[in-house]
């Protein structure tokens, strides 16, 4: 166990964007999401407007900066209001124009967010961003969290949420299991105005995405970067990839997957392999037009990949509000798949694959099936990833069966195909 303050889960992504309203919208109808929480001018907020949207255990943020000048009209609550976040409308604006949408914080629920901001900052030399604050709701002070934010690549913060009651550890023989209970009731964050409308009236369906299974960045420098996340969490190697392993003879990059105790926190990062290649590497063309590092991809779990994918395709085609889809592979990948993977998929399970145009791997212990999404913004970097795992059950800690974090592997055997695919996409305008 080498985690130097307890790590429980993901709890959040939050993007800064243009327009939160739009964007949030867009992304709920693309996923089959509803609206969970907001904060906005009609809660008290004159700083900024962020939409929640969720499914399940997944829950994404939308925010956008109101112009300044607006924000001299305070209320009694402004002081509340903006100290959930410790908003900085200049810093926001600067940000939005220097990477357009992207994920300016990972949400990760720890067991103690003031023993984790003292252990992250004093003894593993991590940039503090936003010291421990009590949210409290000011319309319930029952209702409150603690939240701090410290540095991790580029501009995006690990943002770090515990709840101010005592949190229970339980541990089995063979896994490391946290529980918490939890004062706070909310959707997101205290004084966060929750929708009660379960979006069954509205004309949405669920599409089944359940969770976030990891969250990638792309850095130039993945030794740098890792080293300093690794001295002040503890997280540990999960995974590794080369050129060898992931590259197309024309470009190429190098992967690393770090990982919490309970491995329920994949925090993959890449960096671009520039020597003998013939042209611009995916992981390049992304830090121009991001303007350094940051996030690359979300991946989402859900528990029927081909449901979810038939539901994505479906509300693009319908409605035209949707995410593209990553070009299918080539008839030989799929001519070739059940040889690499025998009878772990069923004949029925490899049809829908091929038609859904999807992607397979295996490890020893699981199952991976996958896809992504083009890019989901005007710039070529922000992506989705759908993701679904099979097998490597665990006994949870009242004997309930789990799956255990990263199971099937995090598709080595697709990654030719998928960078190929990747290259395809940019080829109009990377040379």
């Amino acid at each position: 166990m080498s985690d130097k303050f307890g790590v429980l889960g993901f709890d959040h992504v939050e993007f800064w964007c243009g327009d939160a309203l739009a964007v949030a919208n867009t992304w709920k109808q693309a996923l089959g999401m509803r609206e969970l929480s907001r904060s906005d001018l009609s809660t008290g907020n004159n700083k900024f407007c962020s939409i929640v949207i969720g499914s399940n255990d997944v829950k994404m943020a939308f925010t956008s900066p109101y112009p300044t000048n607006i924000q001299d009209q305070h209320d009694d609550h402004t002081s509340d209001v903006d100290g959930v976040l410790g908003f900085d409308s200049a810093a926001a604006h600067d940000f939005i124009i220097k990477h357009g949408t992207a994920v300016r914080a990972i949400g990760l629920r720890v067991e103690d967010v003031h023993a984790a901001y003292e252990i992250a900052t004093t003894k593993g030399n991590a940039t503090g961003i936003t010291k421990p604050t009590l949210l409290q709701d000011h319309t319930n002070q029952d209702q409150n969290l603690l939240v701090c934010e410290l540095g991790l690549y580029g501009d995006v913060v690990l943002r770090l949420i515990s709840d101010t009651k005592p949190t229970t550890t339980t541990t089995t023989t063979t896994e490391s299991t946290t529980t918490t209970s939890s004062s706070f009731q909310g959707q997101y964050l205290p004084n966060f105005k929750d929708n009660d409308d379960d979006g069954s009236g509205g004309g949405l369906s669920d599409f089944g995405i359940a969770s976030i299974d990891h969250v990638v960045g792309n850095v130039p420098d993945i030794k740098q970067i890792a080293n300093k996340i690794i001295q002040f969490t503890g997280f540990h190697e999960f995974a590794e990839f080369t050129s060898e392993d992931v590259g197309t003879v024309e470009s190429g990059l190098n992967s690393l997957v770090l990982a919490n105790n309970l491995e329920n926190v994949l925090l993959p990062i890449n960096e671009p392999v520039t020597e003998n290649m013939k042209r611009q590497s995916q992981i390049e063309t992304y830090l121009i037009h991001n303007q350094g590092p940051g996030v690359q991809h979300i991946a989402l779990r859900t528990n029927d990949i081909f449901k979810t994918i038939d539901k994505m395709r479906s509300r693009l085609s319908s409605t035209g509000c949707g995410f593209e889809l990553m070009r299918r592979p080539s008839d030989g990948y799929y001519a070739e798949l059940p040889s690499r993977l025998g009878d772990k998929l069923t004949k029925e399970q490899y049809e829908e694959i091929q038609r859904l145009g999807l992607l397979a791997d295996a490890d020893d212990q699981g199952i991976l099936i996958q896809i992504f999404t083009t890019p989901v913004t005007y710039r070529p970097t922000l992506f989705l990833e759908i993701i679904q795992r099979i097998g490597c059950e665990i006994d949870g800690p009242s004997g309930e069966k789990e799956q255990k974090g990263g199971c099937g592997g995090f598709g080595k055997g697709n990654f030719r195909e998928l960078f190929k695919s990747i290259e395809d996409y940019e080829k109009d305008f990377v040379k």
